[in-house]
């Protein structure tokens, strides 16, 4: 055996080797060979064909290579298949945190294409998270720098403004709802300049249904006051779903509102391109004698390509000059090694390493803040100061309150956002009291304006805000006195004019007042994140009370640099909302009389929680508040500048997690029977025991898993294409040896021997009771201890703790049965060899209850995961049939389901789409009932919960299986990819018996009884 096969197993070198060969691929060939049908389940039929890793690997492939315009559906379905196979993927109640790392490590295994050693180690990493595990999943959250969430996804995670690659921000609006959801960030603003394109929107709202995400959309617009710019947001609020954005974004006043703002646009990007033409004449050449380098001239065409659907900015200028001076910096370097080991002078060298120190510490912000600066460029006009002239648009002469009416006529139904950048508390009353209440909030935190210390005033405008809400004229007219006494001693030009301004504010405050009476002026917060900085933390922002307790403890450690707690408080509400199932069995006097009962009168109603976050009552904490980063820095670009030389890569071993599967199941299996046989060997002087006492307990143990596992995945009623070894994980086993031969020594040598008998006097003879009680209670919490560090189902490590009490009878039944049969065969030392055999009499004992309790747990977690996919697809199938009930007003579908050959005569398109998906879903519950483990039994559940009617909408759905030629096609045309004829055979052998089964189930409510007259057959 090489070294490099004790790494490793064979299945990861495969996904290696699949995921690369799609990225080597043609890439001139179509890309519709990697997207499978959008209707198919994870865990359906295209289990078949393709690995689970490998459609992982597609859809975060076709999303990563996917950046270019026009290629929005593309995004979407392949963001719609990533999310539904790693939610459903994760094999544990862990299973949207499993999903986030999932996500995580395969986008890191495909951005890694390249470097084979880092790839096979997250295909491994990928591999092991893939289990759910939570003691690997949160290794592999720390690893990323992501905090756990809760499973119930109830925390309250949010962005009040990011931008997306339509503004100046690097990622598709796909892009960012994927990272956003992979940060655990459940509601997302997306702020656009001056206007926003409907297919942005449209791009933005389906990724966000598919992930989960609560979306909003705002515009940006600036007005002119006081001689300066003043920023606000605007989001239209009830715009339906990404179907119905076309129709909105028609009507004569946004259409007018969206064509003023791209002149606006189009206007400051001449300020941009300005920029660019200063950068070519005189700012390289400035760069280049600094830091001793040549750079070459940027064309405004080059320019454009990078901005691709962006609106051009500074910030894509400095990040395009700076990808320019990387490579003439890197090769600069060798040079100035050279010369630094030459100079004899210290003041040389010291200037050689602050020149070099200066270029690796070089990014694009500081290019922007260094050399795009105002002060910088006298000879361009100040953007920051408003234009006169001809040439500037009407709209960008627009006053606050005259924007506020235009937007109220595009759309009565919005959200007003003041920005308080650079804004005092004297601008922040006069412009709500202009603005006559159409601002419904203030931006109280722009986490890149406030780290840049350009939010100097928001403690005294939240104030001002927080004296508004409290409805109190006393507390309104105080704050309103303090901002004139502070204005009027101010030595500002138009100081006695403002004051009289303020004054005429101060005379009229019921007036302030009656615009905030029925809705207080309520807060937001944003990070302004446009995923390009290296300095600043990323999107998201969470309240740490509603996060996960290992979240929470993170963010509270003060070595953990990567959170930023600002200095907001706000309050939050727990809400509980409990509803009945919306198919259910009628209730009996026995649920009724239950609900009698204290504490049970929500008995059998399902119950949800939620927060609820007050914004209106927002106020300013210098100790930090209750609001946290969810952290992040964009990683840095690699660069070899440094004056110290490269030193080879030495290949390292990748460590005991990364050992060949196989190689460490023997391992575990020897080490643990190696600590067996040796304390047996120690303890015991009967030789049967000496020699077979490990045999025996590591036989108990086996048998144990394999029973339990079967027990778990159906039993004696399990489907018949799986075998029996089909529901064993044979690594599973092999922990469990490995945990059992370490608790002989615990057990047998420490307890029974040394404990109990040479130290207590304790013997399963003189006190049988309290012996096994003993034995039981430390079996049970040490199994449960490793259970939960082996991260087994919760209910089997919670069953253990109970386990200790259920094995005393059954060791006392076992011991009193070996007894009468010692006692029988007239046995020499019976009694001193019962004494002897007393461990494996505990274990035997313990490990029978074990194996109820974990079979039991295993069938709970299979029926939990066969309720997510049916519910899941049978939802599906319903909202097939509620469509072609609307298509087809005059028809009766449940009529035209039972004859499913007429079904697609000369009714369009979209019916024949319709009748695909049904045909898919119906694929799907076969592949369902006939090889997933529980689904006859969860199935049978469901079925008979629900209402009669869609009892016969299901029935008569699955009859389009009956269509052999149709269905056949189907496979040949892709819908599972090219890898199809395992399941085209699986369908053209077993659907006749799937459809048997269903008239049956469907007619009874049982598998195996008889169809009722009526019911299709």
């Amino acid at each position: 055996m090489t070294a490099s096969s004790f790494f490793f197993d064979q299945q990861d070198h495969e996904l290696l080797l699949m995921v690369n060969r799609i990225l080597e691929r043609d890439r001139h060939k179509g890309r519709e060979s990697l997207f499978f049908a959008a209707e198919l389940h994870p865990h359906g039929i295209k289990e078949l064909a393709v690995s689970r890793e490998l459609r992982i690997a597609y859809a975060v492939i076709n999303l990563l290579e996917s950046l270019e315009a026009g290629e929005v559906a593309d995004r979407i379905l392949a963001l719609r298949t990533l999310h539904e196979e790693v939610l459903y993927t994760a094999a544990s109640s862990f299973r949207r945190n499993t999903a986030r790392v999932l996500i995580q490590i395969m986008k890191d295994l495909v951005r890694a294409h390249g470097f084979p050693e880092r790839q096979i180690m997250l295909a491994r990493d990928f591999r092991e998270a893939a289990s759910g595990k939570r003691r690997i999943v949160r290794a592999m959250l720390r690893r990323y720098h992501l905090l756990e969430m809760p499973e119930e996804w109830d925390q309250l995670t949010f962005d009040n403004h990011v931008h997306d690659a339509n503004t100046k921000g690097r990622k598709t609006p796909t892009h960012l709802i994927m990272d956003a959801w992979i940060k655990g960030i459940r509601s997302l603003t997306v702020i656009y300049y001056n206007f926003v394109e409907t297919r942005a929107v449209q791009e933005l709202m389906q990724a966000a249904e598919v992930m989960g995400v609560n979306i909003r959309v705002g515009v940006e617009f600036k007005t002119r006051f006081r001689n300066r710019h003043v920023e606000f947001i605007w989001e239209p609020i009830d715009m339906g779903d990404f179907r119905a954005i076309q129709t909105i974004m028609d009507e004569p006043n946004i259409k007018q509102l969206m064509d003023d703002g791209r002149s606006a646009s189009a206007y400051e990007a001449r300020y941009v391109f300005a920029m660019l033409q200063r950068y070519n004449e005189a700012h390289r050449h400035d760069i280049g004698n600094l830091f001793g380098i040549r750079l070459e001239e940027i064309s405004e065409k080059d320019f454009i390509a990078f901005v691709a659907a962006g609106q051009p900015s500074l910030l894509h200028l400095a990040e395009l000059a700076y990808k320019r001076m990387l490579p003439a910096m890197e090769a600069r370097i060798p040079a100035l090694r050279e010369q630094h080991a030459l100079s004899a002078s210290e003041e040389e060298k010291k200037a050689l390493e602050a020149l070099v120190k200066r270029m690796h510490g070089l990014h694009p912000e500081e290019i922007m803040e260094t050399w795009f600066t105002p002060e910088r460029n006298p000879q361009l006009p100040d953007p920051g100061v408003p234009a006169t002239g001809e040439d500037v648009p009407e709209f960008l002469h627009i006053t606050p309150a005259g924007l506020m009416k235009r937007l109220a006529a595009a759309r009565r139904r919005s959200r007003v956002t003041l920005t308080l950048s650079g804004l005092k508390p004297e601008d922040a009353l006069e412009l709500l009291y202009d603005c006559e209440g159409s601002i419904t909030h203030l931006e109280l935190f722009n986490l890149k304006d406030y780290n840049a210390g350009r939010m100097q005033h928001c403690k005294e405008i939240n104030a001002l805000q927080f004296a508004i809400n409290q409805g109190s004229a006393v507390a309104l007219k105080r704050q309103i006195r303090g901002i004139i006494r502070d204005y009027g001693c101010s030595l500002a030009p138009d100081a006695e004019e403002r004051c009289q301004r303020l004054t005429e504010i101060l005379r009229n405050i019921p007036k302030l007042q009656s615009y905030y009476t029925r809705v207080p002026l309520k807060t937001r917060v944003g990070s302004d994140s446009t995923s390009r900085s290296h300095r600043l933390f990323g999107m998201g922002f969470a309240f740490i009370q509603t996060l996960a307790p290992s979240a929470q403890k993170s963010i509270k450690d003060p070595k953990d640099f990567l959170r930023q707690l600002i200095p907001l408080n706000s309050d939050i509400d727990s809400s509980y909302v409990y509803s009945l199932p919306r198919s259910r069995p009628e209730e009996g006097p026995f649920t009724q009389l239950i609900r009698r009962v204290p504490g049970f009168r929500y008995y059998g109603y399902k119950k949800h929680h939620d927060w609820i976050v007050r914004t209106s009552t927002t106020r300013y904490s210098e100790e930090g508040g209750s609001i946290a980063t969810l952290g992040g820095f964009q990683r840095a670009e690699p660069s070899g500048i440094s004056l110290a030389p490269r030193q080879e890569a030495k290949e390292a071993s990748p460590g005991l997690f990364y050992m060949n599967t196989r190689l460490a199941n023997v391992l575990k299996v020897l080490v643990g029977f190696a600590l067996a046989i040796c304390t047996f060997l120690y303890t015991q002087q009967w030789w049967v025991l000496a020699w077979f006492g490990a045999p025996i307990w590591f036989a108990i143990t086996g048998l144990r898993n394999i029973l339990q596992a079967v027990l778990g995945g159906g039993g004696i009623r399990r489907t018949p294409l799986l075998r029996w070894n089909d529901y064993v994980s044979w690594t599973r086993l092999c922990d469990s040896l490995l945990y059992t031969g370490i608790s002989v020594p615990l057990l047998e040598l420490a307890l029974r021997w040394f404990i109990l008998g040479e130290f207590l006097g304790i013997t399963a003879s003189n006190s049988p009771l309290l012996f096994f009680t003993i034995i039981s209670t430390a079996n049970g919490l040490y199994i449960t201890s490793h259970n939960i560090y082996r991260g087994l189902p919760r209910e089997a490590a919670i069953g253990n703790l109970f386990r200790s009490i259920l094995s005393v009878p059954v060791s006392l039944l076992y011991n009193a049965v070996l007894l009468k049969l010692v006692l029988m065969l007239d046995m020499e030392s019976g009694t001193l060899l019962m004494q002897q055999g007393a461990a494996i009499v505990s274990k035997a004992a313990s490990d029978t209850v074990a194996g109820i309790i974990e079979g039991f747990a295993d069938q709970n977690h299979n029926l939990r995961s066969r309720y997510w996919d049916y519910t899941y697809k049978l939802q599906q199938l319903f909202a097939c049939f509620a469509r072609l009930e609307v298509l087809l007003p005059e028809e009766d579908v449940l009529d035209l389901l039972q004859r499913p050959r007429e079904l697609m005569r000369s009714r369009g398109p979209e019916v024949a789409e319709l009748e695909k998906a049904i045909l898919i879903h119906a694929l799907d519950l076969m592949y369902f009932w006939m090889y997933q483990p529980r689904a006859r039994t969860m199935l049978a559940r469901l079925v008979h919960a629900m209402p009669e009617e869609e009892r016969v909408i299901l029935a008569r759905s699955q009859l389009v299986l009956t269509r052999e030629r149709e269905v056949s096609q189907l496979f040949v045309d892709g819908i599972v990819g090219n890898n199809f004829p395992k399941p085209l055979a699986f369908f053209l052998d077993r659907h006749k018996e799937y459809l048997g089964d269903m008239a049956r189930l469907t007619s009874s409510g049982q598998p195996g009884e008889t169809a009722r007259p009526g019911l299709p057959a």
